[in-house]
C-alpha cells in the first residue's frame, strides 16, 4: 500500500498566537489517535533546527490505498480544517520496491 507525506508550514501570523496555535496542535494530536485506534497507519510530527528549537514546520506519513484517500483524511486534520498551516500532500515512493 502507498505511503502519502504531508508536510506544512505554520503561517507567520499564528506563530505569535500562542493559546490558539497549542489548542489546534492538541486537537491534531487527539485526531491522529483517534485513526490509529481506527487502525490508519500514520505518523506525524514536527520538525526543529540542529539547535532542537520547533518553527521549522510538521511531517505526517498515512498509508492509503489511493491519493484520494489520504487526501480526504488529511482534509480533516484541525491544522489545515483551521487554515494555520501551508500544506502539500505528495505520495511518496519507495525506490527498493
Amino acid at each position: 500500500m502507498p505511503f502519502f507525506v504531508k508536510t506544512e508550514i505554520i503561517k507567520k501570523e499564528y506563530l505569535i498566537k500562542k493559546d490558539l496555535r497549542k489548542k489546534i496542535i492538541n486537537e491534531h494530536i487527539n485526531w491522529i489517535k483517534k485513526l490509529k485506534k481506527k487502525g490508519v497507519n500514520i505518523k506525524s510530527g514536527f520538525m526543529v533546527d540542529k539547535y532542537q528549537r520547533p518553527g521549522a514546520g510538521g511531517l505526517l506519513i498515512i498509508e492509503m490505498n489511493t491519493f484520494k484517500a489520504a487526501l480526504q483524511i488529511i482534509k480533516n486534520d484541525p491544522m489545515i480544517k483551521s487554515n494555520i498551516v501551508e500544506w502539500k500532500l505528495n505520495e511518496w515512493i519507495d525506490i527498493d520496491q
